[in-house]
C-alpha cells in the first residue's frame, strides 16, 4: 500500500514538476491579471486544441484530485457532477455518487465519464497524451487538458483559467487573492531567516529532488531540500548513507505515515532524528497542484520558523484590519455626502439611518470576504 502511494505520488506530480526555487526562500510572482467570465470561452489548451464553451457550463467532470480541488476552492464544487472520490479527495468530503474512478480513487473510467454528459471536461497535465482525453472528445465531450504548471505562478494561472472555463471568475479571484497573500506572509517570514537543510522522505527511501513540485514547496518554505542537494532529479531512492552524512537538520514526511518519519535505523542518527525536528505534512497538499499547495508550505514554516512565521501573520492581520478599517470609513464617509431621499428622516444632516445601516453593511462585507 505504502509503495503504491509512493509510485501515485511521482505519476501524479511528474509533469507537474515545478522550477526549483532560488536560494534564500526565492518566491514565484503570483500576480495574475484578473478572470473575465465572457461566453463563449474559447482557448488553445495544453495539447494544442481549440476548446470552445458556448454557454457558461450546469455539469463539469474533473478528473484529477487537482481538478477537484480548485473547483471547490473556487465555489464552483455544485457544478460538478464528477470527480475522484477516494483517499486522495476525502478532504473535500464529496459524495460518493460522484465518482468517476476505479478502485484506486485516481484512474477516471470513460464510460463514467460520458455517461454523465457533462458541458465541460477538465484534465489536470498529469493525464495529457493519455488515450482517455481522445476517447472523451471522440465521444463529443469538450476537455480543456491544463497546461504543464513550471512554477507557483503556473498553479494560480490554472486557478483563473478554470474560473474563466466554468464561469465562477468572482470565486477564481478571490481564491488567487488568498493565495498571493498568504505567500506574501510566507515570503516575509524566511527572507531573513538561514536555510536548514530539510530531508523529505516518502517512504521505502523514496525522496524528491531537483525539478520536482516538493522540492518547489520545500525551498519556498525556508529550508534547503537535500534531494536537490545531493544531486537527486526528479524522484528517486536516496541511500542512507547519504541522508546520515549530510546529517539534516529536519525531516519532512507525510503525515499519512503517523507520528514519526518511516526513515531508516541509520538516519535515526542524525541531527534532525535525535532532536525530533519533524514536519507532518498534508500528504494530499504536498503532491497535488493546486492552491491549496500553500498549506503544505506553512506547515514547514510554522514548524521550522515559528517566531519569523507568528510575526509575519500578525503584521499581516494588522494591515487586513487597517484596511477594513478604511474601506469602512470610506463607504461611511461617501454615504454620508449622499442626499438623504427624505430630509424629514434625516435626523443628523448627511449621515440618516439609511447611510449607517449601509455603512454596517459595508464593514460585514468586508469582514465576510476574510477567511
Amino acid at each position: 500500500m505504502r509503495k503504491s502511494l509512493i509510485v501515485f505520488v511521482a505519476m501524479f506530480t511528474a509533469l507537474a514538476a515545478f522550477a526549483p526555487a532560488a536560494a534564500g526562500g526565492g518566491m514565484a510572482d503570483v500576480t495574475q491579471e484578473e478572470p473575465t467570465c465572457e461566453f463563449p470561452f474559447e482557448g488553445e489548451d495544453a495539447t494544442g486544441e481549440t476548446v470552445t464553451v458556448e454557454e457558461e457550463p450546469d455539469s463539469v467532470v474533473a478528473l484529477q484530485p487537482s481538478d477537484a480541488q480548485v473547483m471547490h476552492e473556487i465555489g464552483a464544487e455544485e457544478k460538478l457532477d464528477g470527480m475522484p472520490v477516494g483517499e486522495y479527495t476525502d478532504y473535500l468530503g464529496a459524495d460518493e455518487e460522484l465518482d468517476i474512478t476505479e478502485d484506486d480513487g485516481v484512474t477516471p473510467v470513460t464510460e463514467e465519464v460520458i455517461d454523465r454528459d457533462p458541458d465541460v471536461v477538465l484534465a489536470a497535465n498529469a493525464l495529457e497524451g493519455d488515450d482517455l482525453i481522445d476517447q472523451l472528445r471522440d465521444a463529443g465531450l469538450d476537455v480543456y487538458v491544463f497546461p504543464t504548471e513550471d512554477s507557483l505562478d503556473g498553479v494560480a494561472e490554472n486557478v483563473r483559467l478554470t474560473g474563466e472555463i466554468v464561469g465562477e471568475c468572482d470565486g477564481a479571484e478571490d481564491a488567487l487573492e488568498e493565495f498571493e497573500e498568504r505567500l506574501e506572509t510566507i515570503e516575509a517570514t524566511v527572507e531573513d531567516e538561514e536555510q536548514p537543510l530539510a530531508y523529505y522522505e516518502m517512504g521505502d527511501g523514496f525522496t524528491a529532488g531537483e525539478g520536482t513540485f516538493q522540492d518547489e514547496l520545500i525551498t519556498t518554505a525556508g529550508v534547503d531540500n537535500l534531494g536537490a542537494e545531493a544531486g537527486i532529479e526528479g524522484w528517486a531512492e536516496i541511500s542512507e548513507e547519504v541522508v546520515v552524512e549530510e546529517d539534516p537538520e529536519w525531516i519532512i514526511y507525510g503525515e499519512s505515515w503517523g507520528d514519526e518519519p518511516p526513515v531508516s535505523e541509520a538516519v535515526m542518527g542524525t541531527t534532525a532524528y535525535q532532536n525530533e525536528q519533524f514536519v507532518a505534512v498534508n500528504d494530499q497538499f504536498m503532491s497535488q497542484p493546486g492552491p491549496l499547495v500553500v498549506e503544505a508550505i506553512e506547515e514547514i514554516v510554522a514548524e521550522v520558523h515559528p517566531e519569523a512565521y507568528a510575526e509575519a501573520v500578525d503584521e499581516t492581520e494588522d494591515e487586513t484590519d487597517d484596511a477594513d478599517e478604511a474601506d469602512a470609513d470610506d463607504t461611511a464617509a461617501d454615504d454620508a455626502n449622499e442626499p438623504a431621499d427624505d430630509a424629514e428622516d434625516d435626523s443628523i444632516p448627511g449621515f440618516g439611518v439609511p447611510a449607517v445601516v449601509a455603512a454596517l453593511v459595508a464593514v460585514l462585507a468586508v469582514l465576510a470576504r476574510r477567511r
